[in-house]
């Protein structure tokens, strides 16, 4: 099959690598960025590459002619003009946006296409939604679906108590954006930073708020079967309280790029993470009210000798597994797929999903990954 990855940064170098090399062969993978530096670490992975200007239109219809899929991983403002050129050149396409928006309007380019759109492939939105997703079909009536995620530093030592993992744009796009929900029984959008609750994990406390984008599909494909349903991220207690100050006190959500300017200049960016993944869903089964509870912590590891942060895993290993899923034929050939559309055993059992399987810690000896939180333990003298 033969692949574009649009995107050569963190995690399209992941995306690459996984493709690459652990795929046997099933993808011919040709990377394209705009910044001709960056192309030059997917060079030293053996991948061809080109070098296109993004906002060329004509120019990336040329880059796709010919190719089986596009798999999209620049920030999330690109993904409606991508989908298009996609669409165009009649390949299927695949994204890890998070933006609410740009979902909505691919979703009508989808709308009777030849070929398959399948936006959100990542952790939040992508994997949630489909643990979500498989926890609820068990259930006779649903009465409350909680998915919660975070991406985290392992090592908090700021006020923020967070260190940056991924996309300041993505972070900056769900802080400062309406949140779908349902309540009692009805669609709502209610407002990011509200919802502040707090909770314990393996004895780490934890605080979770809402947050933009991070459900999917989910509320539509669920309405009228479930009582209530939210998202919310997760981070170390007292950082909810700092990022208010800066957009509402400070007035910074009226000037995201100052914003965005200065968490790239003040918070410092971390390998050294973990993904935190925590799904529970509640309701009546057999006549009798039950809770499910879907839980993963995943570290930054080792793969082919080089450290990859736990976002770059997970959110790699979603893109990569619905790719390989639809080319083995389990999910629609056209039109717009849904992330819980994918069936969560196919997910775990797939050779890239099944670093969710246990996570990095216990993971599938078969996986090319190396836990650092193992390597640490192993280091301590008996």
């Amino acid at each position: 099959m033969k692949i574009v990855l649009l995107g050569t940064g963190h995690i399209g170098l992941a995306i690459a690598r996984l493709l690459h090399l652990h795929a046997d062969g099933d993808y011919e993978v040709l990377a394209a960025d705009r910044d001709a530096n960056a192309l030059a670490a997917m060079r030293a992975l053996g991948v061809a590459t080109a070098q296109v200007d993004f906002n060329d239109h004509d120019a990336l219809c040329s880059l796709l002619s010919g190719r089986d899929a596009c798999l999209n991983a620049l920030p999330y403002h690109m993904a409606t003009a991508v989908a298009k050129a996609a669409k165009l050149s009649g390949v299927h396409y695949f994204d890890l946006t998070e933006d609410v928006r740009a979902t909505r309007a691919i979703a009508k380019l989808a709308a009777g296409a030849d070929t398959a759109f399948m936006p959100q492939c990542g952790l939040a939105p992508g994997f949630i939604g489909i643990a979500a997703h498989s926890l609820t079909s068990s259930f006779d009536e649903i009465h409350e679906v909680k998915m919660r995620v975070g991406a985290l530093p392992e090592f908090p030592t700021n006020a923020l108590k967070y260190n940056l993992t991924w996309s300041v744009d993505g972070l900056v796009n769900e802080y400062c954006h309406p949140c779908e929900a349902i309540r009692d029984g009805k669609m709502q959008d209610i407002q990011p930073l509200e919802g502040l609750e707090h909770f314990s994990l393996d004895g780490v406390e934890y605080e979770a708020f809402n947050t933009s984008g991070g459900l999917g599909t989910l509320c539509s494909t669920l309405a009228g079967q479930v009582r209530n349903l939210d998202y919310k991220s997760v981070r170390y207690p007292g950082h909810r309280n700092l990022v208010k100050f800066l957009l509402e006190e400070l007035r910074l959500r009226d000037d995201q790029e100052q914003l965005k300017g200065i968490l790239r200049k003040s918070v410092p960016t971390t390998m050294q993470d973990v993904v935190l993944v925590f799904v529970t869903v509640s309701g009546m089964r057999d006549g009798m009210h039950v809770q499910e509870v879907f839980s993963r912590k995943i570290f930054a590891a080792i793969r082919d000798g080089v450290h990859e942060s736990a976002i770059q895993i997970t959110t790699a290993a979603g893109i990569c597994t619905a790719l390989d899923l639809f080319r083995q034929g389990k999910l629609p050939a056209h039109g717009f797929i849904r992330q819980e559309q994918i069936a969560l055993a196919d997910f775990l059992a797939n050779r890239f999903g099944r670093v969710y399987a246990h996570g990095t810690q216990g993971a599938n000896p078969h996986a090319p990954y190396v836990s650092h939180q193992m390597e640490r333990q192993a280091a301590v003298p008996a």
